[in-house]
């Protein structure tokens, strides 16, 4: 009976399995960091809306002293509102004198406070 030599044991046992735990880890950080910079976006997307209706609410507020600027009680005065289109939004117009600052502030739930400030000129009738 003839006998037939087995070939030497490979010294490369295993390493598919190693290299597939290794595609499959760095697959892995890869869809981790798409998703953080996913919530990131939508993050700086949301808090650049609050932005643009703060400066919409306050320009159009401006806007309306303008055709009314003796509508606010004398200077010092400040005279304050709810905004319903900010989360937790309030706005504040001031008088002093001819000059009006408008300001308005929102706060999102678990972050900070934030605030849009203008200031007009308008002079009386």
């Amino acid at each position: 009976m003839k006998r037939t030599a087995l070939p030497p044991a490979s010294t490369q046992q295993g390493v598919v399995l190693i290299e597939a735990l290794v595609a499959i880890l760095l697959f892995s950080v890869g869809v981790l960091a798409v998703a953080g910079l996913q919530a990131t976006m939508v993050k700086n997307t949301s808090e650049s809306k609050f932005r643009a209706d703060a400066a919409y609410v306050a320009q159009r507020n401006i806007g309306e002293l303008w055709v009314r600027p003796d509508s606010l009680p004398g200077d010092g005065t400040a005279v304050s509102s709810v905004v319903d289109t900010l989360p937790n939004g309030e706005i504040e117009i001031a008088r002093a004198g001819s000059r009006f600052t408008v300001t308005v502030t929102w706060q999102q739930p678990g972050g900070d406070a934030h605030t849009f400030s203008t200031v007009a000129n308008i002079a009386g009738n």
